[in-house]
């Protein structure tokens, strides 16, 4: 992750990168970003987007069977994060995104828009465009820190209230409701009627079954 340095008057350097906050179709966040970087080799501005990133966190899926399969978890579905460098526009003497480059990002496909501050339109009716708003180094920080030490989720299929069947074990067969899940262990707790009574249980996730 490139650092850069905000002056006291709000300028930038010659050169300097943000980083920008673009929103994509749902369950297109790796789609989008495969096909960005190649846009942007093939449309020659690399010079100006110069990484795009999905701030994602580690999960472990626990299958039926018991075993444990290594994934990924987005920090914001739908969303990914697009490192440009800036250019000082010749008109207005004001450093922005570089036409060229805002063209390619807006234009690739599942890419919704910036995120950023509607322009109103000065006449007639309709929606303006959206400016593009570049995070603070606050902000990039607490971002890609809060991905890089999240602890590991374990993602179950279980939750608190579901039906369960018990598929091995002393209780083999019997039927109940969860009433506690533990992903840290792997265990949870559900309530099965032994000897006509509702008896506390605690059972290993690839003992059971969701009904």
């Amino acid at each position: 992750m490139a650092e850069f340095e905000e002056t006291r008057t709000g300028e930038f350097a010659s050169g300097e990168a943000r980083w920008y906050v673009v929103q994509v179709a749902s369950g297109c966040e790796k789609r989008v970003k495969l096909n960005l970087e190649q846009r942007t080799k093939t449309l020659d501005v690399a010079d100006w987007i110069l990484q795009v990133q999905i701030p994602q966190t580690p999960m472990i899926k626990l299958r039926k069977d018991g075993s444990r399969q290594q994934a990924e978890e987005k920090v914001f579905p739908g969303y990914v994060l697009v490192q440009m460098r800036l250019r000082r526009m010749e008109d207005s003497g004001v450093w922005e995104i570089d036409d060229d480059a805002w063209q390619v990002i807006k234009n690739t496909p599942h890419v919704i828009n910036f995120v950023g501050a509607e322009q109103r339109r000065s006449v007639g009716r309709g929606r303006g465009h959206v400016k593009p708003l570049p995070l603070s180094l606050t902000e990039v920080d607490r971002i890609f820190k809060q991905a890089e030490q999240q602890e590991t989720v374990i993602q179950v299929s279980v939750a608190s209230g579901d039906h369960i069947l018990v598929l091995s074990g002393p209780f083999k067969d019997f039927e109940g409701d969860v009433i506690e899940v533990s992903p840290e262990r792997g265990k949870l707790k559900a309530l099965l009627s032994i000897f006509g009574r509702d008896t506390p249980v605690e059972l290993e996730f690839n003992q059971v079954e969701k009904q």
